[in-house]
């Protein structure tokens, strides 16, 4: 039996430079993968605009699926994304409408810059959405005024995905691709693989290039090579 099938007529077995498409993912609402690791933060995404708090942090570790979820909130409530820094217009687009934060342990933000973001959104009535790798708490942040403001925030943690969650997303990834997975080979990549939705993306999409460029099927002699060279070939624990 093949490990995977190839549903693109397209493809020929004797191309050796594959041609480099944009891979656009369906990254809607219906194609969201629910687990009870996410349950929070969509409900809470799909509560808007009946949030408990206008301000709302998502915190999570790398490729638990923050991103995803401030891109369907944006869609649904037309936020617009601002970067909090000194000098910014952040607080005239927040008293204008939704805002969405992404990154914020990362980029950095400005003390007084965020606080007055927070300001406008709880007196005009809107609603920020702030992505994080951290929990607040863990925020450099100096301004005590600020500090209060956060803790009033609504904080929703997104754990790491469990192996049923990544075994979904392989097969969404391979389907959004057009390619079609034998169970046995997903079992195994996700036994052996990051426990992150971003290292499943990086996976399935070298596994693609790779057959494509090789003129072979994905099998599982070809998913331990990739997985040898990201560092994970051994069972996770």
């Amino acid at each position: 039996m093949n490990d995977v099938k190839n549903a693109d007529p397209k493809r020929k077995a004797g191309e050796q430079l594959p041609l480099v498409f944009s891979h656009d993912a369906a990254s809607g609402r219906d194609d969201l993968l629910i687990s009870e690791r996410l349950a929070a933060a969509v409900s809470i995404v799909d509560a808007w605009p009946a949030w408990p708090s206008p301000v709302v942090i998502l915190a999570g570790p790398v490729g638990s699926g923050k991103s995803h979820l401030a891109r369907i909130w944006r869609e649904l409530s037309g936020a617009i994304s601002i970067h909090p820094e000194a000098g910014s217009d952040a607080a005239v687009a927040a008293a204008a409408g939704p805002v969405l934060f992404e990154d914020a342990d990362r980029l950095g933000f400005d003390d007084n810059a965020l606080f007055h973001v927070i300001n406008s959104v709880r007196e005009n009535g809107t609603s920020l959405l702030i992505t994080s790798r951290l929990w607040p708490i863990s925020w450099p942040v100096s301004l005590p005024d600020l500090r209060s403001r956060v803790k009033a925030a609504t904080v929703v943690e997104i754990g790491e995905p469990d192996e049923a969650l990544l075994s979904q997303v392989i097969v969404k990834l391979f389907a959004d691709r057009q390619l079609y997975i034998d169970d046995k080979l997903v079992l195994y990549i996700v036994n052996r693989m990051e426990r992150s939705l971003n290292a499943a993306q990086t996976i399935v999409e070298r596994l693609d290039r790779l057959a494509l460029s090789r003129g072979t099927k994905i099998t599982r002699s070809l998913a331990a090579e990739v997985l040898n060279e990201l560092g994970n070939s051994e069972p996770a624990d």
